[in-house]
């Protein structure tokens, strides 16, 4: 898989998450590789959500996906 597909596909699991959670910008879903524990802070602290529920919404957006947000 080529950094492009992986780019491409992390896009598509950020665009479930924000349908999930509308109030979720960009800037809260800027993944860097290895601050998997940092985005999931993020998102906790925009959605008020339990981190066991932020990691099952990853999960689900990202099923399959190969994105390398580290969530499998």
């Amino acid at each position: 898989m080529t950094k492009l597909e992986i780019k491409g596909d992390w896009n598509i699991a950020k665009g479930t998450l924000k349908q999930k959670w509308a109030k979720l910008t960009d800037d809260d879903l800027r993944y860097v590789e290895g601050k998997q524990e940092e985005l999931f802070g993020h998102i906790q602290k925009r959605t008020g959500e339990t981190r066991e529920a932020v990691g099952k919404a990853i999960k689900e957006a990202c099923s399959g996906c190969g994105c390398g947000c580290g969530c499998k």
